[in-house]
């Protein structure tokens, strides 16, 4: 066995790498010209979902094949399973924006996923009133009830931010309030389905571990989560190829009157994957140094991803147009986000530090006289 010291605060800095490759991973899809949304997906999704993890895997699990022998076929098929709903929960996201606009999108699917995601594996396992009767579990409370309501305030701010700039444009697209809630919905219910996938395939983790595998050992598990994400992607990205006849573009980009650059476009596609596969990557080292509260690694990285996402916006000067009670909404978001990753860290803090107090003696037997 090669155990993981338990370092909450490294942890949660691991966490905060990851969430910022997520939340700049779609930064390059504005350099992809005369594209169609299913020909820069499945490329992307076939770097981050499926080459990536198994490269990966490859490159950080010793005795990788031992590993995949001894490991429990069942949890590689819980793994795999899970993750193709994670797969059907994205691609709901997409369509998702496009009747309500990302804004109320990301808040409405990211804070239901991050509840659900957070709360229901120890639910599931039994343990969640015995985890949070520990030191700290107060902060752990804290921080999730805070996180979930600066990411609706978020979407608010996102909104107010689509709205004026719809009553600047005279554009009010095809908002469909019903189908848009009922899609993310769909998607934040399916998303937090991707923290049991990574939950159903511990075993295979812990088998890696007895390899050597150490701080890695999260990296098995997602060559069979990821390929079953990329699995559904992929279908539903082929299905709208053969529907609209556009898969040659991978290969000749179609005529149009903006330059356009083939080998570019493919460059962004795998830098996309590249920093939503990093995002995968860094979560696994930040989840292994967790300690009593391991189980808001999910709440801890989607609060984060939301708080830098709207930083990457602001310094993208997305905001610039916006009205003043719009600028004053993102502002208290962020500060209200940034109070609950405080409190989740410091309630991991003080779950650490009492596990390894030490434990006072237990009294010793006095001996009685014959």
């Amino acid at each position: 066995m090669n155990p993981v010291a338990s370092n909450p605060l490294l942890g949660v800095f691991l966490h905060g790498i990851g969430a910022g490759f997520a939340a700049t991973c779609y930064t390059p899809q504005k350099q992809v010209k005369r594209w169609s949304w299913q020909t820069y997906w499945l490329t992307q999704a076939s770097f981050c979902w499926f080459l990536l993890p198994i490269i990966g895997a490859m490159l950080t699990i010793p005795h990788l094949m031992d590993v995949l022998r001894e490991a429990p076929k069942d949890a590689m098929w819980k793994s795999f399973a899970l993750g193709a709903a994670y797969g059907i929960g994205g691609t709901a996201f997409g369509i998702s924006i496009r009747y309500i606009g990302f804004s109320l999108t990301y808040s409405i699917a990211v804070g239901l996923s991050s509840v659900l995601g957070t709360l229901i594996p120890p639910l599931v396992h039994g343990t969640l009133g015995t985890t949070l009767s520990k030191p700290g579990a107060g902060w752990i409370i804290t921080g999730i009830i805070v996180g979930t309501f600066g990411i609706g305030v978020t979407g608010l701010a996102g909104r107010l931010k689509e709205l004026d700039l719809a009553a600047q444009q005279k554009d009010s697209g095809e908002f469909d309030l019903t189908k848009g809630l009922l899609l993310s919905l769909l998607a934040g219910v399916l998303s937090a389905v991707y923290g049991f996938a990574l939950d159903a395939g511990q075993p295979i983790a812990d088998t890696a571990v007895r390899h050597g595998a150490g701080i890695w050992q999260g990296n098995v598990i997602y060559i069979f989560s990821n390929t079953g994400a990329f699995m559904t992607t992929a279908l539903y990205c082929l299905y709208l190829h053969a529907k609209h006849k556009t898969l040659g573009e991978m290969v000749e980009l179609p005529a149009g009157p903006e330059k356009a650059s083939l080998p570019l476009n493919w460059a962004m596609a795998i830098t996309t994957g590249l920093f939503w596969y990093g995002q995968f990557f860094f979560y696994n080292l930040g989840h292994v140094h967790l300690g009593e509260y391991k189980f808001t690694s999910w709440a801890i990285h989607m609060i984060m991803l939301v708080l830098f996402s709207n930083l990457v916006g602001l310094a993208l000067r997305e905001w610039r147009a916006c009205r003043r009670v719009t600028d004053l909404t993102i502002v208290f978001a962020l500060l209200v986000l940034t109070a609950a990753v405080l409190a989740l860290t410091y309630g991991n803090k003080i779950g650490e530090d009492a596990a390894r107090a030490p434990q006072p003696a237990a009294a010793q037997p006095t001996e009685s006289s014959p």
